[in-house]
């Protein structure tokens, strides 16, 4: 028997369904209750695969870039959609702690950190 996905909005009234019974197949047993899905159930097929693709990507945008075929703004634009519709509040990231390339290269320079330290940080900066 197929196993249908969950549906969390009513196709009728557009409420958001409830999870009332979980069953496990192999033994059987039965819980009845109300149930919240995971956020991610409320996604669509194409943005439960972009997620997904992402996670695999380890958030590293330019991969995606590569992986999708798609410029970094369609790619952010896409990532943007699936924040708002999860409902979460970006973190936003503030400038001035970042560092730049240039700052990184002036302190392996100086052997105030190390090769690797200054590697991780450009690979940061890139992402």
């Amino acid at each position: 028997m197929k196993k249908l996905k969950c549906l969390p909005l009513c196709p009728v009234c557009d409420s958001i369904m409830e999870v009332k019974v979980l069953e496990c197949p192999s033994c059987e047993v039965r819980l009845e209750g109300s149930f919240t899905p995971s956020p991610l159930k409320y996604l669509g097929e194409k943005e439960e695969e972009f997620v997904m693709l992402f996670l695999q990507a380890r958030g590293n945008i330019k991969e995606m870039e590569r992986l999708l075929g798609i410029s970094y703004p369609t790619v952010r634009s896409k990532l943007e959609a699936i924040i708002e519709k999860l409902g979460l509040t970006p973190i936003e990231v503030d400038e001035e702690e970042r560092i730049s390339r240039v700052e990184i290269l002036k302190k392996l320079e100086k052997g105030e950190i190390s090769s690797r330290v200054a590697a991780d940080l450009i690979k940061k900066e890139r992402s």
